[in-house]
């Protein structure tokens, strides 16, 4: 049996990563990205998007195992089977979505693969 202290690292890395994201975010407010720019960036967030699908799976599949492990209740008295089909459907979508996320990223960072620049004279 797999104990909350072995996957505690996996809620620190989810905050690592949402926080790598929100840095993101502050550091390209009203910035001037140059394509080369973009194109590094791209390249390391489409991952993101790649990686994303086998970790939400992984999650559902742990949700999923929970109930042979633990003793689960919910605060409503509702079924845990169901709360935890629903949030498996959810974390399916958005594992596709994810997928998608990545395809879309990775098309964008070849659209300006050819781009270069030099500052502007003034």
């Amino acid at each position: 049996m797999t104990s909350s202290d072995d996957v505690a690292p996996a809620v620190q890395y989810a905050d690592n990563a949402a926080e790598a994201i929100r840095s993101l975010t502050d550091a390209t407010f009203a910035a001037k990205l140059p394509a080369p720019l973009v194109y590094d960036i791209l390249g390391n967030i489409k991952w993101v998007g790649h990686r994303l699908p086998q970790a939400l799976e992984q999650l559902a599949s742990g949700l999923g195992r929970s109930l042979d492990q633990f003793d689960v209740k919910e605060d409503d008295g509702g079924d845990p089977v169901q709360s935890i089909a629903t949030a498996v459907d959810h974390l399916t979508r958005a594992a596709q979505l994810a997928d998608q996320l990545g395809d879309e990223l990775d098309k964008a960072q070849t659209a300006i693969n050819g781009q270069g620049y030099r500052p502007a004279t003034q």
